[in-house]
């Protein structure tokens, strides 16, 4: 039995177990999600942080897109109206408050506006993530390592603490954290953001475990050099195109759309055997 295996083989045991007896059967899940392929999010709920522009507002539209309703946030309120207008005349069903994912009064407001008209919430995409210092790492002030590893590391496990009984009511889900290529390849004068990276890949394989019995899959993105503000800040960058293309092949910087499809494919039934991986999505692999 999985109490007389060793402690590390008695999780996995536990995790294999989650991702056969969730509360709905696998076989059912699958037949009724490919129902309507061209739609293959249909009925589904997602909340998505930081999603108002860049990689996450590109997510939000490919699941919308899916047949998902999608609730989207940042921080000010002028990106949230612009961004829900933009995808309501699309026809797509999208939502919007305002949410500093590092205030828990913030992370309330998101939770009930995503509860606002429906019963549950079926997938989390944290993009949201911030970096107020180019410079040592050793240098960085107590605030500095808060502020970052509050919102890029913290945030993303308390707001899935305060959705998790509302995806369990749905009978499972899925969530994706995104990290950065930044976690395998560190960039220069960036220290602690790309350890909040590189922890985001640990909390992944953490919740992956510990969510499987649950009927909750877990995973996350690695993003290489994607064309966002973020990468505007051509400075703080270790190689250039031409440098990546010499050692890598890389051909071209990435677009936000070129995320936005994965994320999608984790969050359908497609990926139903699918938990715990930190996928790269970076025109080339930094790891084995």
């Amino acid at each position: 039995t999985a109490r007389q295996l060793p402690p590390m083989f008695r999780a996995l045991s536990w995790t294999l177990r989650g991702l056969h007896c969730s509360s709905i059967p696998l076989s059912t899940r699958m037949f009724s999600e490919r129902a309507d392929k061209s739609r293959s999010l249909a009925d589904k709920v997602a909340v998505i942080t930081g999603s108002t522009k860049g990689i996450g507002f590109a997510i939000a539209r490919h699941l919308a897109q899916n047949g998902a309703h999608v609730v989207i946030c940042s921080r000010k309120q002028w990106n949230v109206d612009q961004a829900v207008t933009t995808l309501q005349k699309e026809g797509l069903s999208v939502t919007g408050t305002v949410c500093h994912v590092g205030k828990a009064e913030d992370r309330d407001r998101l939770v009930a506006k995503a509860l606002e008209h429906h019963k549950g919430i079926d997938f989390l995409v944290c993009v949201a993530g911030v970096n107020p210092l180019v410079g040592s790492t050793l240098g960085a002030s107590e605030q500095v390592w808060d502020k970052i590893l509050g919102v890029n590391v913290k945030a993303p496990a308390l707001l899935l603490s305060q959705l998790l009984p509302h995806m369990e009511n749905r009978g499972g889900g899925s969530v994706v954290l995104v990290s950065s290529v930044a976690a395998y390849m560190p960039i220069s004068k960036l220290g602690v953001y790309n350890t909040s990276k590189t922890a985001l890949l640990g909390l992944c394989k953490s919740l992956a475990m510990e969510l499987a019995p649950k009927g909750i899959r877990v995973n996350s993105i690695v993003p290489g050099l994607i064309k966002t503000d973020f990468i505007q800040m051509e400075k703080t960058l270790p190689y250039t195109l031409s440098d990546l293309n010499k050692i890598y092949g890389l051909q071209r910087l990435g677009e936000p759309e070129d995320c936005a499809g994965i994320v999608s494919f984790l969050c359908s039934s497609d990926a139903s055997y699918i938990t715990g991986e930190n996928i790269t999505v970076a025109g080339y692999s930094p790891k084995l």
